[in-house]
């Protein structure tokens, strides 16, 4: 079925049925039935506009066979008794010509529809339109035996050609508006996530490199130990401190691929640069996003008294990230999170204030170190605890530091992020 959608001659062929139908909707303007205006020429031409692979000629050719068989169909049901074939294809054969002729012209700025502004389209299109009707009704004209010179109300059918071209560019205009907001949500979405697994990445990069540097010096002690048990002629122990040596070296080189894919992978170019006021977007969307999934009832502010691109958005993703998530972890159900941004001197100085039960004195000197947690699951099963010696690593990395305070109000935690201004800045 999805196939038969996508075919050519179906959609034409739709199309054709489509203004056909659409046709009998229509307006006399003169008296009798020498000239007909409809909706088939707007569904055409909304068509057309949201179709433009099609082949238009191929396509007006089609609608206008369609269209005079269809109104020959309704004249032999509607008139059984008087119906004549040659008859009633005279009668409508002009207006199958207006379609030939209307697509026609569309085909002429078919492949500068999209470089066309609306109100100059709108123009354009509208000229098409008059053309068409003014063909089909000197067409009728002569079909009719009359003369093709009479006066056929070039005014009106001008002003029937504006309003019906701008109504119709109108409606694809905001048509195509609502299309982008879906593809440019859509993106967004994918570039969050994307952000997300980044910071994540970063993350786990960041320890595994840490993890290689600590690899590194117990390779060397190794090697050295070996060197000592050899010239001691303990031949049997330094083979075996060797062989120790050998695998960790191993890992290294593992782990030295690993570090390479995690780099590759979080390093893809989402964007060069990203301002702080999209990064506190990202950062509060997600977040907010978290504690709906726990059952929270939060409110995540943001505050920026600065703002500036930096080519360092994943550290400050991973940073922000993980401190506003240990805020939402913390919370009982209700509560606010602030985050702030601002300049202190040579710093850019980044604070996470929550409303929360806080951090007793006592745990102030140790709630940066590995291992240090207070978060236990049900079954009494100490987390991991490493969230916040993370952050305190990566921020001295970027040569800042990381505090935790009250905030004024003697309620919650605050903690404070100072990076080097120029570090964050540097290719901006």
């Amino acid at each position: 079925m999805q196939s038969l959608f996508k075919n050519e001659a179906f959609q034409i062929f739709v199309i054709a049925i489509m203004t056909a139908f659409a046709g009998e909707f229509k307006i006399n303007p003169w008296s009798g039935d020498i000239f007909r205006l409809g909706l088939g020429a707007s569904t055409l031409l909304l068509s057309l506009l949201l179709m433009q692979h099609l082949p238009f000629v191929k396509t007006g050719a089609v609608t206008g066979i369609v269209v005079v068989l269809f109104r020959m169909t309704e004249d032999a049901i509607g008139f059984p008794s008087s119906f004549s074939v040659a008859s009633s294809f005279q009668s409508h054969l002009a207006g199958g010509v207006f379609y030939l002729v209307f697509t026609s012209g569309m085909r002429f700025i078919q492949r500068r529809l999209a470089a066309f502004q609306p109100l100059i389209l709108g123009a354009v299109v509208s000229a098409i339109d008059l053309l068409a009707n003014e063909t089909e009704l000197v067409t009728r004209r002569i079909l009719e035996g009359m003369s093709p010179f009479l006066n056929n109300g070039l005014a009106l059918l001008g002003a029937i050609a504006v309003l019906r071209s701008y109504f119709i560019i109108g409606l694809f205009s905001s048509i195509s508006i609502r299309q982008m907001r879906l593809i440019q949500a859509e993106q967004q979405k994918r570039i969050e996530q994307m952000l997300n697994i980044g910071s994540g990445l970063y993350g786990e990069s960041f320890y595994l490199r840490k993890s290689m540097d600590t690899i590194e010096r117990i390779t060397a002690s190794s090697f050295e130990l070996y060197s000592k048990l050899k010239q001691a002629s303990m031949t049997e122990y330094s083979r075996q401190a060797l062989g120790i040596a050998q695998q960790i070296h191993e890992v290294k080189k593992d782990s030295q691929r690993i570090l390479a894919g995690l780099t590759k992978l979080y390093d893809r170019e989402i964007a060069q640069e990203m301002k702080l006021e999209e990064i506190f977007r990202y950062v509060i969307k997600a977040n907010q996003t978290y504690s709906e999934m726990l059952k929270k009832e939060l409110t995540i502010e943001g505050d920026l008294k600065v703002d500036f691109s930096t080519s360092h958005y994943i550290v400050l993703l991973t940073v922000l990230n993980n401190l506003v998530a240990n805020a939402v972890e913390a919370m009982n159900r209700y509560g606010l999170i602030r985050i702030r941004a601002f300049d202190r001197g040579d710093r850019t100085v980044f604070e996470v204030v929550d409303s929360g039960k806080g951090i007793p004195e006592r745990d102030r000197q140790i709630i940066f170190e590995p291992g240090f947690t207070t978060k236990f699951d049900q079954d009494g099963v100490a987390a991991t605890g490493i969230g916040l010696s993370h952050v305190r690593d990566i921020v001295g990395a970027l040569g800042g530091e990381i505090r935790v305070s009250t905030p004024e109000n003697g309620k919650g935690a605050r903690f404070i992020v100072a990076l080097p201004t120029i570090t964050l800045r540097k290719g901006a």
